[in-house]
């Protein structure tokens, strides 16, 4: 008999349904916060969005995001976590959190990962961010730190993933499952099923906050029509309060990709969330909406401008390493890089009252300074308040370079969030198929879809050939556009002004 979960801390109720296609709007309580589905959810992988503040995601209408457990049990750690009272409190968010366990690491980490029925072994990937530091020869120190974090390995079990969720916090936490690649086949794919079933039942066995955190157990099978009907009735035999659908969005047929949505949420079960793991592009949310998928994240918008911000936090630290990382504070100022502040959980300057000191502790930005684009913004919020009529040094170039990158995740991230908020408004008006009709015929303009739209759509009763009504451009189109247009001028306003 599988073990269960006991009482959750999560409720789900649905406010209403398409009349034509599986599509839903419904309210998820939990702990920290009442989520309103369909939602998508940013993925702030080490406790913080690339760029935009806790607050700011607040202010735009984000009400769930989404934390990864292999960066943060390595990256600050699981017992600093701990002692600061949850990733709620060390990061200043109040709303809801959701953490993944680090099953996906086993692909995106294929190189440095060894697994087994016990679990799964990394070696530390963070060799990378430091390589281009290396090559320039920035410090030796660093070299020394390389070769550290070269013979250093991360065993990664079920319970070992549980132990770090339930020290994080979150509303809800998943399973580690055995991931492997979209379009692996053969026998692999089958062990990774079962595999992934037997881990649930050791992540059930091991979860302590049973009334405070909820385990999504994750379907997988791969691209196996007999596999993923398998997981999904495996899965669905335990008590669980939610269920996600993994091993999908990455590199196979968008063919492929909507018949094993489509197929997962026709067995799982209607009274419960289902959320879709890594899928974030606008089509692909409007279609699996349709499909009865409730949640949804994706790194796209972060990972993108990762890359920018890259190579211009590399010429950053290089011209400028004496003062990153420093926040002014009336004796003098603080090198927030230094591992003393690692367990100070006093704010900056006692006597500022900007919002970085308000908010946020010096342990945290430790935590993210030399990483997180935020660590910046975070200090120059600071810094401009602690000297007005001096700006800091820092001012000028954090605004200059990262402000591209601020716009670009900023638009991204709004844009999802208004997106589900306009599919929740239809589903609740019983107009649903109307506007999926409309976002499409604005999406693509001469209205030629692609085919595996076209038939994801019809499969759950929805035509894209109607009346004239479809070219009519819906107001979250209309806004986009103007919204697009209005932050170019605001861009080269802001550049040269600096």
């Amino acid at each position: 008999m599988p073990p269960a979960s006991g009482n959750t801390a999560l409720s789900f109720r649905i406010k209403a349904k398409c009349s034509l296609s599986k599509a839903r709007s419904s309210i998820m309580c939990l702990p920290h916060a009442d989520v309103e589905t369909p939602v998508f959810m940013p993925v702030g992988t080490q406790g913080t969005l690339k760029g935009l503040l806790p607050d700011q995601l607040e202010d735009m209408g984000c009400q769930i995001m989404l934390g990864n457990t292999y960066h943060l049990g390595t990256r600050p750690g699981p017992a600093l976590i701990e002692k600061a009272g949850g990733l709620h409190k060390f990061m200043g968010w109040n709303r809801a959190l959701l953490t993944d366990s680090g099953g996906f690491q086993m692909v995106s980490l294929l190189k440095l990962a060894e697994i087994t029925e016990e679990g799964v072994k990394f070696q530390s990937p963070y060799i990378q961010h430091y390589q281009p530091m290396l090559i320039m020869g920035y410090h030796k120190i660093i070299s020394y730190f390389i070769l550290f974090f070269l013979e250093s390995e991360v065993m990664l079990t079920p319970e070992r993933s549980i132990e770090i969720q339930n020290s994080i916090g979150a509303d809800i936490i998943m399973q580690l499952d055995d991931v492997v690649k979209t379009t692996t086949v053969g026998p692999r794919v089958e062990e990774a099923m079962h595999r992934t079933t037997r881990w649930l039942d050791r992540c059930l066995k091991a979860h302590k906050n049973v009334d405070k955190q909820n385990i999504f157990p994750i379907v997988q099978g791969g691209l196996d029509i007999e596999l993923r009907t398998e997981s999904a009735r495996q899965l669905t035999q335990r008590n669980v309060p939610g269920f996600a659908v993994g091993g999908l969005s990455g590199g196979e047929s968008k063919d492929d990709f909507w018949k094993m949505v489509h197929l997962s949420t026709d067995i799982l079960p209607e009274n419960k969330p289902r959320y879709l793991m890594g899928v974030g592009f606008a089509a692909d949310l409007v279609v699996c909406c349709a499909l009865g998928i409730d949640m949804f994240d994706c790194v796209f918008p972060t990972r993108t401008a990762e890359l920018l911000y890259y190579y211009l936090f590399i010429l950053f630290i290089i011209l400028f390493q004496q003062r990153f990382g420093c926040a002014l504070v009336s004796n003098g100022q603080l090198n927030l890089k230094q591992k003393n502040y690692a367990m100070d959980f006093e704010p900056l300057d006692k006597e500022c009252d900007c919002s970085t000191c308000k908010r946020y502790t010096r342990a945290y930005i430790h935590s993210i300074v030399t990483a997180e684009t935020v660590a910046c913004h975070l200090l120059t919020v600071h810094n401009i308040a602690f000297q007005v009529n001096t700006l800091c040094f820092l001012n000028g170039y954090v605004n200059k370079y990262f402000y591209i990158i601020y716009i670009y995740i900023y638009i991204y991230i709004f844009f999802q969030l208004r997106l589900m908020r306009s599919i929740r408004e239809s589903i609740e008006q019983d107009r649903f198929p109307e506007f999926v009709r409309n976002f499409m015929a604005n999406l693509y303009q001469n209205t030629e879809y692609p085919q595996w739209i076209v038939e994801a759509l019809e499969a759950v009763n929805i035509s894209l050939i109607q009346k004239e009504d479809s070219r009519k451009c819906t107001s979250t189109i209309s806004w986009w556009r103007h919204a697009i247009a209005y932050l170019i001028k605001a861009i080269h306003y802001k550049l040269e002004c600096q």
